[in-house]
């Protein structure tokens, strides 16, 4: 089946065919660096590796560019408020340069040990302000910029089809006053560069044709991604919180600079809720980080595995009962796989529906489902290893990378261990009964769980791990 994917833009699933033969170009709007990132942020990026991996299974070569937003992101979408970084400076006593490389390294250790897989280009909003300076000329230069007394601002009522990507009312925006314009002509218009106060020094401002102060949040990804992947490209994808104020500006500014939309397609994952039906988020309190999970002896891929169970335009719900499922679903998958031979070949059909399933706007779930049925299939186990390591290069499980703890076992017992599970997986009850005897007879009794073989020394009675 070939590739389809949903687009915010229509509103549909459309079938999905690169602007250039064979390549694809895809902008991931990245973090904003004045705190840690919460799990919550991270699944955003576990279903943007998942869309690149499957790219790739499609036989696209992907330049996938991620930034790092250091500056110019306001605590209030309306342009209010302190810049995030100099609040997280004044909370942590640090310097803005300094909680940016620190929360940087932070989220790039977590993206790491969620196995995704290192963009093209890491882009810092630091590193470009020349050309967002540059960009912001250009609007200025088509008529779309006018000064107040804090800022240059884009006018959006120049745009007719300003907001169409959230389908926003914009009457209504001005009917209902809910924005405080102060000096804006519209309740849409938003900063292009905002001036430093003069009684004030910031720590990160630069000076500007327009006078010395430092770039809004939006112009970032529309200079960025221009440079990196040209001013109309394949992909661009974020969190559903970026579609009515972010992604909309970043539309507006490129077509107004370039006349087009930015991106062929708009992709945007959805939120992880807790029981309580609120989203994640720093600002409520509800702050969970990956390390939190990895203290409580929780792989982080096994948080990456309860991501695959939801549909990334679904909510996912979170609670430590369904993260401990994912995690023993895991360790299950990771024992089964230990134990099978290598030197086998994929199994076509299965792949075929695993492709059709990843293929469909990404239907994880579904595919998830194709991998248990083969697990559970009497395919030699050659084969199964062979297929189970095709579907992981989009899973992204690194289920070769694993191994099981096998401390103290005799490597005679191993042997035994491996050949019951081979004969389990084959469906060959007696021969798997004849070896469980024989484990007896050396001192170890063993157990089956959903979390594969353990072997327990009679004489001892100490529980190892043996696989499958």
């Amino acid at each position: 089946m070939p590739l389809a994917l949903y687009d915010t833009w229509s509103r549909t699933v459309r079938p999905f065919a690169p602007i250039h033969a064979g390549r694809v170009g895809m902008y991931c709007c990245g973090p904003t660096v004045y705190d840690y990132a919460h799990i919550g942020n991270l699944r955003t990026y576990v279903f943007e590796d998942i869309l690149r991996r499957v790219l790739m299974r499609n036989g696209f070569e992907v330049r996938h560019v991620v930034n790092i937003t250091d500056v110019g992101h306001l605590t209030s979408d309306a342009d209010e408020g302190e810049d995030k970084m100099e609040k997280g400076s004044q909370r942590t006593g640090q310097s803005a340069w300094a909680i940016a490389r620190r929360y940087t390294d932070a989220f790039i250790a977590d993206w790491h040990a969620l196995h995704l897989l290192e963009p093209t280009v890491w882009c810092r909003a630091t590193d470009h302000i020349t050309e967002q300076i540059a960009f912001i000329g250009e609007l200025e230069r088509a008529g779309y910029v006018y000064r107040t007394g804090d800022g240059l601002y884009f006018d959006t009522s120049k745009q007719d089809d300003y907001g169409y990507l959230a389908r926003l009312d914009r009457a209504g925006l001005h009917a209902g006053k809910r924005v405080a314009l102060g000096a804006k002509k519209n309740a849409t218009d938003f900063a292009l560069w905002k001036f430093s106060p003069p009684d004030v020094r910031r720590q990160m401002e630069w000076e500007s044709p327009w006078g010395r102060g430092f770039p809004g949040w939006h112009i970032e990804c529309s200079a960025m991604s221009a440079k990196y992947l040209g001013t109309w490209f394949d992909i661009h994808c974020g969190g559903e919180d970026h579609i009515a104020v972010h992604h909309n500006n970043e539309i507006a500014q490129t077509e107004a600079a370039y006349g087009t939309r930015l991106a062929n397609f708009w992709l945007h994952g959805h939120f992880l809720t807790l029981d309580t039906n609120t989203k994640m988020s720093k600002s409520s309190g509800d702050f969970i980080r990956l390390q939190t999970l990895q203290s409580r002896s929780i792989d982080p891929l096994a948080y990456r595995y309860l991501c695959l169970t939801a549909h990334y335009r679904s909510n996912l719900r979170f609670n430590w009962a369904s993260l401990d499922g994912a995690q023993t679903a895991l360790n299950r998958l990771r024992h089964l796989y230990s134990t099978w031979p290598d030197a086998g070949r994929v199994h076509p059909e299965f792949a075929a529906r695993f492709d059709a399933e990843v293929n469909e706007d990404l239907n994880l779930p579904r595919a998830l489902a194709v991998l248990w049925e083969l697990t559970r299939s009497n395919l030699p186990p050659a084969t199964l290893k062979a297929t189970v390591d095709s579907f992981d290069t989009v899973l992204g499980l690194g289920l070769h990378e694993w191994k099981p703890v096998v401390s103290d076992i005799p490597e005679d017992v191993r042997v035994l261990l491996s050949e019951r599970e081979r004969a389990r997986s084959g469906r060959d009850w007696e021969r798997a009964d004849h070896i469980r005897a024989a484990l007896v007879a050396r001192g170890w009794r063993v157990e089956d769980s959903e979390e594969g073989q353990r072997l327990v020394g009679i004489a001892t009675d100490q529980t190892h791990v043996g696989g499958g």
